[in-house]
């Protein structure tokens, strides 16, 4: 699976990012904090690789504080110098919760580097919701769990079923087939949940407007978005984030559309 990462560094670094493992990271790059966050709203990114060096003049927390400010959800892994100025701005930017950095020249072998991405990848919106579908999917083939995944991450405004069988590389028939032997809904409509259950976490981020998540979530019309949480959670996008958190929302859908169904087939 190829992830979209977010690059808030300076050329030699970004060139470094770039050589790194091209089949499983694609790089958007950015010049400015002004640009990482529009990037950031409007793009399926993962994750952030930030540098409070980006833009020169020296190091400045400023605008890596903005990003975790307005996008709580988004793991940032910073990849800078360490020199003396840079020191006390990395310590000011652990207090914000940003705990792992990566040493250009010391520990930026493509081994380590990548270890990092993978690592801080492990805490973003989509992983977290893949994670706490885990339990409701273990029966799923680990191809077919693969693939669901990789939808999650695909904007589109009608996920089909054909799509995911032939990223699981099966048959439809057999896709279907596979999630009425283990007693889930269609596989449609669990990718559909899935895409919501994402778009929710999002939603809690207050640098996100409900177009851009629908924007995001590959929705041309941003009333589409609308319609499927209202029928799925019984709240608008604007209610839900004050109305539910990330396990109430998984706790709706879970009592709703898996429990019942799971329990016939057992």
């Amino acid at each position: 699976m190829r992830h979209l990462l977010l690059a808030a560094v300076p050329a030699e670094r970004l060139f470094r990012l770039r050589t790194l493992d091209p089949n499983q990271f694609q790089w958007v790059a950015v010049g400015n904090w002004v640009e990482a966050v529009e990037a950031i709203r409007i793009k399926p990114v993962d994750m952030a690789v930030v540098d409070p060096l980006l833009g020169g003049g020296g190091p400045r927390p400023h605008g890596i504080e903005r990003l975790r400010q307005f996008f709580p959800s988004l793991p940032l892994l910073i990849y800078t110098e360490l020199t003396p100025p840079n020191a006390g701005v990395l310590l000011k930017l652990g207090q914000f919760g940003i705990r792992r950095v990566v040493v250009h020249r010391f520990e930026d072998a493509p081994g380590p580097l990548r270890n990092a991405i993978l690592a801080e990848l492990e805490q973003s919106a989509s992983q977290q919701v893949m994670l706490a579908l885990n339990d409701t999917l273990r029966e799923l083939p680990s191809e077919l769990r693969a693939a669901l995944e990789v939808m999650l991450l695909t904007p589109g405004d009608n996920p089909t079923v054909t799509a995911l069988a032939d990223r699981a590389q099966m048959t439809r028939r057999t896709c279907e087939r596979w999630f009425t032997k283990v007693g889930l809904p269609s596989p449609r409509v669990v990718m559909v949940l899935t895409r919501l259950l994402y778009a929710h976490r999002l939603l809690l981020d207050p640098g996100y407007t409900v177009e851009d998540v629908a924007l995001k979530m590959g929705y041309s019309k941003t009333k589409t978005l609308q319609m499927h949480l209202r029928a799925v959670f019984g709240f608008t996008a604007g209610e839900l984030r004050v109305s539910l958190s990330t396990d109430e929302a998984m706790a709706i859908v879970t009592q709703r559309y898996f429990t019942q169904l799971s329990q016939v087939a057992s």
